[in-house]
């Protein structure tokens, strides 16, 4: 089977080299020349456990081919997956020139029945769109070419995405015909071997069941930031919380740490879409503005830990950061909570060394120099007033903390992520402040 995808970036390029381990021939297009001559050399642009070796075998074996135009590509495909970007509006709305430009190479270029599959979250009604712009473009050519669109939304979680498009909980398919609904049968039938779900249902609640889904996962965050900050007032511990809670099978022990933040590529972005598709409708989603706002305090409160810690006298104090990235196992720093806390670190004139063990040069294009880069975690800590722990990787979890307590003016640690036990960070010497 044949398939092309438009876009190498993060959910492009896994899906790509994961339906080519699979025995399918993947056709990847993007228009940045200079990324695909680095993907044909084996050169991957993210951070992703286990992506690179993918690329490189599958590439190697002539399953996995990397083009510029989709043009070039479109006679040789059953189906061609949209896995373009869809950055937020000033207004916060999803950008849709990109999926619609895909559209538009779609209907100018096809000679055979096509199956047009979004991959990009995009916001419900969009196929509608995508279906209008190729009939636009096959009537200028006067083209009676039969296609069909569909919505495969993903649910990738970065650091373990090879694993969740491997064996998925779940895979959704919004179809409109029967001839799509079996394309789309046959392609995932090599992973159905593993007995996971196929879910079929029509294209605008598969559109809407992406953000549904990321907005009850960012829901869930945002109330449990809110239960912990109430249990630092009332003097419970959202550890113990969490898991009275958890252990109620209606609830689930699942997205209930209390921590600072939630950022990344997919949540800040579809709650905000989510949103504005509401208000389009003339409908106020006042859950999810109240999840936004939380998130977004909740992003300074490891910085208001330190400063209330110092009473408010932070100029001139050294400040290690461990953990840049929005979440262990990437690079990515979209929306991560250490931007805004170097941000108010900087604003109150604090000295900031950093450590990250993926994501320091992500974190220099952003910021440049304006933080210090350690060349490990105990050369960030060297003369540090305190400690912020911004990101949950494994390789903070058990240092030499002796060391640690040498080197720092003031073994002052604060956990924005809960992942030490309080009583051994206390009994190592250290003034321990954590969430919750």
């Amino acid at each position: 089977m044949n398939i092309a995808i438009v876009g190498t970036g993060y959910v492009g390029l896994v899906s790509g080299a994961c339906f080519a381990e699979m025995g399918i021939n993947v056709k990847c297009v993007d228009v940045n020349e200079k990324k695909i001559e680095q993907l044909k050399k084996g050169n991957i642009p993210i951070f992703e456990p286990e992506l690179e070796d993918m690329v490189s075998r599958n590439v190697r074996e002539g399953r996995l081919n990397f083009y510029t135009d989709l043009a070039t590509v479109l006679d040789d495909v059953e189906i061609v997956f949209s896995a373009v970007g869809t950055p937020p509006d000033e207004d916060g709305s999803a950008d849709l020139k990109y999926v619609l430009q895909v559209a538009r190479t779609v209907g100018r270029n096809i000679k055979n029945y096509t199956v047009l599959v979004t991959k990009s979250t995009v916001p419900v009604g969009t196929a509608k769109k995508i279906k209008e712009v190729v009939h636009d473009e096959l009537e200028k050519r006067n083209a009676k070419i039969p296609f069909d669109v569909a919505s495969n939304p993903e649910f990738l979680k970065e650091g373990a995405a090879i694993k969740d498009f491997m064996s998925p909980d779940r895979v959704i398919i919004g179809v409109e015909s029967i001839k799509a609904k079996k394309i789309m049968e046959k392609l995932y039938r090599p992973f159905m071997l593993n007995n996971f779900r196929v879910i079929f249902t029509d294209i605008s609640s598969a559109e809407m069941i992406k953000y549904a889904a990321n907005s009850m996962l960012a829901t869930r965050i945002s109330f449990m930031n809110d239960i912990a900050n109430l249990c630092e007032l009332v003097g419970a511990d959202v550890n113990m919380v969490r898991k009275g809670i958890g252990s109620d099978s209606r609830i689930g022990n699942k997205f209930l740490y209390a921590g600072c933040g939630y950022g990344g590529s997919c949540f800040p972005k579809d709650v905000k879409a989510l949103i504005k598709t509401a208000e389009k409708k003339g409908y106020d989603m006042k859950v999810l503005k109240a999840v936004e706002n939380v998130n977004e305090e909740q992003k300074t409160i490891v910085f208001k830990k330190l400063n209330s810690y110092y009473k408010n006298g932070l100029e001139g104090k050294k400040i290690a950061i461990w953990g840049l990235s929005f979440k262990a196992e990437t690079d990515d720093m979209r929306e991560a909570t250490s931007l805004v806390t170097i941000k108010l670190l900087k604003e109150s004139g604090c000295f900031v060394k950093v450590y990250d063990p993926v994501a320091m040069d992500e974190c220099f294009r952003r910021i440049g120099s304006c933080v210090d880069y350690a060349k490990d975690i105990y050369d960030c800590v060297s003369n540090a007033d305190a400690l912020l722990v911004l990101t949950e990787w494994k390789l903070f979890r058990m240092p030499n903390w002796d060391m640690i307590k040498m080197k720092m003016k003031k073994p002052l640690l604060i956990d924005g992520r809960n992942i030490y036990d309080n009583k051994d960070i206390i009994n190592n010497g250290f003034i321990y402040i954590r969430i919750g």
